[in-house]
């Protein structure tokens, strides 16, 4: 519960007394369990198995969210066993229950990935499937012969949890080579293609055998096997992918979708991102790539350097690693493009794209092999992530995208932990995508899975949180950024593998001071820019300071972008060398960057300074997140106030009732003296006159600020905000009769939302009365 005094001088104005008692005639318009088109949506997942496609397959699920949730969009995945999106029964089952679906009022945005649809690109493209590439060592001796199998893998992950994996389908020996090793890595000099001296005794979709003649000049030495696997998937580089992803797209042109659906796009899984670095994403169109971006260079060849090392070769090595994920993030990154252009295209502008393109996901190893770690590229509506994702990523999407609150697609076994997340999702200025209970409970079938997730107190929780979304189209204000070095992230040779800057941003947030993660490749991008003032920018989000994190391997540009900020609008902070450019060339990166950019030890020093510089400069900090993910990082509770970037105050509080706890007291919202008592969410905007702007409650039963004065006999959630026009508009929340003439006085124009009744079974689950110290994400 919130309690404040009171700050400030009375507040200036005439103020509007009145109370529920005094009343109009004239009611509010036909309740809606649905935000407006133009308000960002509440969104539900929506998961199609086998049964999908049985007569009237759909009805239970469509019903389900119609009559019992708030979702106005369902991010929908038709995952159905040995049957692919492609196939014309499926389409016209897709257009029924999307039709369906509109007539009980709810939007559908399709999961219209190509990897539903794997059988039907092989048909077509048979040789344009994706290969891995494993590298494996044996040593050789003086005599006879040595002997060496290199086994496939059986991939799978969540696109193919109901059909077939990603099974191999074929075996091929690429290469051997034979070379001297020791300390330091492989003599290049020794350097040799054996391929043509060794015998494949066997090459099948399950291993590759081989043998190597040996005499007194392999004494000594090493080989290393190269096999290739083809797997059944589109290769990331087949020539035909993008034609193939239009013509699905195409296909469904005439059903009245809202929208569509890709999630985590990328190569095939591989979990831990190989730490011995010998499996590669291979194809023949990928080594042509690789090929013409680096100027003739072999990448067979060159993946034995990157796995192995060479003595002096060692910018060699960096460079080719650089090219390799840089290449890959801009492939995996322009087919997003497309799909969202295409999206755009044949549903229309107002069509959404969901859901998201992190996959582990955190921005390591993983996503490196992944999609090159392409989070900030991978274009969407609003910023848009899953499960444990770090805040700091969160919010950085949230601005690259806009639309203001950011959508984090949570799951788990238990609904007490969606009730924890809803609020330390709206704390950390974020909405859940809700997906189904999983791993599912024991016994429990797949519409229950959903429908637990529609209990009275989640419903009532979300759908005040919601009356933001009214209220303001801001992200949460984050008034210090990270900018780490994309290329030094990723680059297993380098300096700082693996090391984003989560360090540095962990210390913000539990410090009050929120901070976006951002990569240095949105320099190059355009994304992040600076202002007249000479302030960097991220969308709508000006940062007092920045922290550039280990830029080795940047290219010139980086510098040159953080000379032309001034030091007075953004205080620039360094941590990590800079001694070589992209191709790992000599590169005196610190003496190219501002004498202005204060130079830290590591990443706590950097954050205490720049902790200084934002206190200097009068920022207040939000409520510190002290809780922490399943990996670690910094993680809002659920309770605290927190600030937008268009100056919205926002109190949140769900600790112990997950439909929201009292919130009453005096308050000091930038400098606006108000008195208030609600329920759940308290948020107040004001003009540069300080008459009030914008509000949003739940349970409201005062407001007292801004020139305006409420109160209520019975608590009533409601809204109340200007459009683009400067227009007055407010909206009720499960409000009967008349409309107070204390609104009235504010605005004739009021929409009225409701909630719906909860299925079955669902009224028992308990609103815990607890204090959780981490998150159950």
């Amino acid at each position: 519960m919130f309690t404040k005094r009171w700050y400030g001088a009375a507040m200036a104005g005439l103020l509007w007394l009145a109370t529920i008692l005094t009343a109009v005639a004239e009611t509010v318009s036909t309740p809606s369990f649905h935000l407006p088109a133009s308000v960002q949506p509440t969104i539900g997942a929506w998961f199609c198995s086998d049964d999908f496609l049985e007569p009237d397959g759909y009805k239970k699920y469509v019903d389900l969210f119609a009559e019992h949730s708030i979702y106005d969009l369902l991010s929908t995945s038709c995952r159905v066993n040995q049957h692919e999106v492609t196939e014309p029964a499926f389409h016209d089952q897709v257009r029924a229950a999307v039709a369906y679906a509109r007539e009980r009022g709810l939007k559908i945005a399709l999961d219209l990935d190509v990897r539903i649809a794997r059988e039907a690109f092989r048909a077509l493209y048979p040789n344009e499937q994706q290969e891995m590439l494993r590298l494996r060592t044996i040593p050789l001796q003086a005599t006879g012969e040595v002997e060496y199998t290199i086994a496939s893998d059986v991939l799978t992950d969540h696109m193919t949890g109901n059909t077939t994996p990603y099974i191999p389908l074929s075996g091929r020996l690429v290469r051997v080579y034979a070379y001297a090793g020791g300390e330091g890595g492989i003599d290049p000099d020794t350097v040799r293609d054996i391929t043509g001296q060794c015998n494949v005794k066997a090459a099948s979709k399950d291993e590759v055998r081989v043998t190597i003649p040996c005499d007194t000049a392999t004494e000594g030495l090493s080989a290393c096997v190269m096999a290739a696997f083809t797997h059944l998937t589109p290769d990331v580089y087949a020539p035909h992918l993008l034609d193939f992803q239009r013509a699905i797209i195409e296909q469904y042109a005439d059903v009245d979708l809202s929208g569509l659906m890709k999630d985590e796009w990328g190569f095939p899984p591989c979990h831990g991102g190989c730490p011995e670095k010998n499996d590669f994403w291979f194809s023949e169109f990928r080594a042509e790539a690789y090929k013409e971006a680096t100027g003739g260079r072999d990448l067979v060849r060159d993946c034995l350097l990157m796995y192995a090392g060479e003595r002096g070769r060692e910018r060699e090595r960096q460079a080719a690693i650089n090219i390799l994920l840089e290449t890959s993030r801009e492939r995996n990154s322009a087919i997003e493009e497309q799909y969202y252009d295409l999206t755009k295209a044949f549903f229309g502008p107002d069509a959404a794209v969901v859901t998201h393109a992190t996959w582990t996901p955190y921005p390591g190893p993983s996503e490196f092999k992944k999609n090159g770690l392409n989070w900030w590229a991978a274009k969407r509506d609003w910023g848009q992530s899953d499960e444990s994702t770090p805040f700091p990523a969160r919010t950085a999407l949230a601005k690259k995208w806009g639309g203001g609150a950011w959508y984090n697609q949570f799951y788990a076994t238990q609904v007490t932990a969606y009730n924890e997340s809803l609020w330390n999702h709206a704390l950390g200025g974020g909405r859940i995508n809700y997906h189904p209970l999983y791993p599912a409970p024991e016994g429990m079938n797949r519409l229950d899975r959903s429908a637990q997730l529609l209990s009275p107190g989640l419903i009532t929780g979300e759908s005040r949180i919601r009356l933001l979304q009214l209220i303001t189209k801001a992200p949460l204000d984050c008034p210090v950024a990270v900018i780490f070095g994309h290329a030094c992230a990723m680059n297993w040779a380098g300096p700082a593998y693996a090391q984003v800057g989560l360090d540095v941003t962990d210390r913000f947030w539990r410090a009050g001071f929120y901070a976006d993660l951002i990569p240095t490749s949105e320099i190059v991008s355009g994304a992040l820019t600076i202002t007249e003032n000479g302030a960097v920018r991220y969308g709508p989000q000006r940062y007092a300071a920045v922290v550039l994190y280990h830029p080795e391997f940047e290219q010139p540009e980086t510098a040159a972008f953080f000379n032309r900020v001034h030091p007075d609008a953004t205080a620039l902070f360094r941590v990590g060398a800079w001694t070589r450019d992209f191709n790992a060339q000599d590169f005196d990166g610190i003496a190219s960057l501002p004498s202005a950019m204060t130079a830290c030890k590591d990443g706590p020093e950097a954050a205490e300074k720049a902790i200084e510089a934002l206190k200097k400069c009068g920022i207040r900090p939000c409520t510190p997140a002290e809780n922490r993910l399943p990996n670690e990082t910094a993680c809002p509770g659920r309770e605290g106030r927190i600030r937008l970037t268009d100056h919205t105050e926002v109190f949140l509080s769900g600790k112990d009732n997950v439909a929201g706890d009292p919130i009453k007291g005096d308050f000091d919202l930038s400098g606006h003296p108000v008195r208030a008592e609600a329920e759940g969410i308290l948020a107040a905007r004001f003009d540069g006159d300080g008459a009030l702007e914008a509000l949003a409650a739940g349970g409201l039963k005062q407001f007292n600020g801004g020139g305006v004065s409420l109160a209520f006999e019975t608590p009533v959630d409601l809204a109340y905000w200007h459009d683009a026009s400067g227009q007055a508009r407010g909206a009720l929340q499960n409000w009967s009769g008349a409309v107070p003439a204390s609104l009235l006085a504010l605005t004739s124009d009021w929409l009225q939302l409701a909630t719906p009744a909860s299925p079955p079974n669902t009224d028992t689950i308990p609103t815990e009365k607890e204090t959780i110290n981490k998150t159950s994400e």
